[in-house]
């Protein structure tokens, strides 16, 4: 395989001087072989690194063939739905706890690092789910998930009901905690804890995907899982204002929608 790697960049929010050493490692083994390196700013403010070539997620999206993100899932997922946006190719150095989505071992992290950058890797394309909010006033808001959407009251523990409408048709209505709507990738993380299935996370031709209630009220629902992803609607009934959340992005908590307005 071809590298096509020339330009690289070093991504992540550090929360301990571990992951700050690897930031520097990776940085300082990438100039040496010669690669063009673009750090994020929030790392080389960190690392008081001098000499360095700084960018911000979106210049790093823009400009570098790799991003390589130190840390957990956290990072990963909040760097990837950004940079989901360009056509860079990510990985992870995994400096979390589970690392289900940092593929490389930090005691390898160079090797491993080595072999993709020599071509010896393969590539996996990972469903997204895009989500609009439309307001009365006919204005939408969109922003894009890779594990899950989340529609959930603004009060904990206080019951919704709304109607799910799956490629203009109705599908059903419930009254739940809420409703979580899980990409592939999505059902080992909210959606299996709340009984989901687990889905394989390549995309392919067809997505599936599960839109699974949280603590419905009747006794008989069960996840809706299907084999792909058609475009779902999911109109609250509820009187008072819900919130739309995506919980794999720290960088956009939640959404506050206006009362019936559809999701």
């Amino acid at each position: 395989m071809k590298n096509h790697f020339k330009c690289i960049g070093i991504v992540g929010h550090p929360r301990h001087p571990t992951a700050l050493t690897t930031h520097e490692m990776l940085w300082r083994w990438l100039c040496s072989k010669g690669y063009e390196v673009l750090v994020e700013q929030q790392i080389a403010h960190e690392l008081q690194l001098s000499n360095v070539k700084t960018g911000t997620l979106a210049e790093i999206g823009q400009q570098a063939d790799l991003a390589v993100v130190v840390g957990g899932d956290g990072n990963m997922l909040g760097a990837a739905r950004t940079l989901a946006r360009y056509d860079i190719n990510v990985i992870g150095i995994n400096r979390g706890n589970l690392g289900f989505l940092t593929d490389l071992d930090p005691d390898n992290a160079l090797q491993q690092l080595a072999d993709v950058l020599e071509g010896h890797y393969i590539a996996e394309k990972r469903f997204l789910l895009e989500a609009q909010v439309c307001q009365q006033d006919c204005q939408k808001r969109i922003s894009t998930a890779i594990n899950e959407v989340v529609l959930h009251p603004g009060k904990v523990a206080h019951m919704i009901e709304f109607e799910v409408y799956i490629d203009e048709v109705f599908a059903f209505s419930q009254r739940s905690d809420g409703l979580i709507i899980s990409t592939p990738t999505g059902s080992t993380a909210y959606s299996l804890s709340a009984g989901g299935p687990i889905l394989t996370p390549v995309a392919g031709r067809h997505h599936p995907g599960a839109d699974v209630p949280a603590h419905p009220f009747s006794a008989t629902a069960g996840d809706q899982r299907r084999q792909h992803h058609p475009p779902t609607l999911l109109s609250p009934l509820q009187r008072s204002g819900d919130q739309l959340r995506q919980p794999d992005c720290p960088a956009d908590p939640g959404w506050r929608r206006c009362p019936h307005s559809p999701l």
